[in-house]
């Protein structure tokens, strides 16, 4: 288990928030970061000498703009940073690994540049079991069709995958790791975040996957079906 945070009590209050939208980041997932804007070089600093923590959250495009940026979703994922380098033109690449969903209760005074809020984590307790698999909640997925609507997707989106690897994830590493890495739209990205546990989860993914494939712009495959 991941000894950094393994109580609600030991989250933080408030943090940091690096809106990018596209980027999606869940409980026991890696992302990894390429940090080069000035306001995000020194949130990472801050992160490093306070705890590693920073939370990840979309822009809402409903919502209109405030002082501080675009408007945000109401749910993101709070990371904790897992690995750091600086290159020598002084960008840092990071790996961000997810520890527990938050709901923005307020935005708070930005802090050198970079968006901070009040965060409330209740709601999400089990996250914070994810990363054991003895103690994550239960996941009950068709892997077989899973598997099946994946190459489906990767076929239509031109995308080449290690099929072995995949073929050996087990089944809560691959959920989450799909829900990360394919290229789903902003608003299937947050509803992923937004499912209700890890079945929900995938029963969203392969949802995603299957309506995605087909409506991938390839009809000659679609008709052949």
């Amino acid at each position: 288990m991941d000894d950094f945070l393994t109580k609600l009590e030991d989250l933080p209050q408030e943090f940091p928030v690096f809106p990018l939208t596209g980027a999606l980041l869940i409980p026991g997932g890696r992302l990894p970061l390429n940090i080069f804007e000035p306001r995000y070089l020194a949130m990472v600093e801050d992160a490093l000498a306070a705890g590693r923590h920073f939370g990840m959250i979309q822009p809402d495009k409903r919502l209109a703009s405030g002082d501080n940026g675009p408007g945000l979703y109401r749910t993101g994922c709070l990371g904790r940073l897992s690995s750091f380098s600086e290159t020598d033109d002084g960008r840092y690449l990071i790996t961000l690994t997810g520890v527990i969903r938050y709901t923005i209760i307020e935005e708070v005074e930005p802090a050198r540049g970079y968006r901070r809020v009040r965060g409330a984590f209740a709601a999400f307790a089990d996250d914070l079991l994810e990363s054991d698999p003895d103690l994550a909640p239960g996941l009950e997925m068709n892997r077989a069709r899973l598997i099946a609507a994946l190459r489906r997707y990767f076929t239509h989106a031109g995308v080449e995958a290690n099929w072995d690897a995949i073929d050996s994830m087990p089944d809560h590493a691959l959920v989450v790791t799909l829900c990360m890495a394919c290229p789903f739209d902003p608003e299937e990205k947050q509803a992923l975040l937004e499912a209700k546990n890890p079945t929900e989860r995938a029963r969203a993914l392969l949802a995603l996957l299957e309506i995605n494939a087909f409506d991938s712009g390839h009809d000659d495959d679609s008709k052949a079906t």
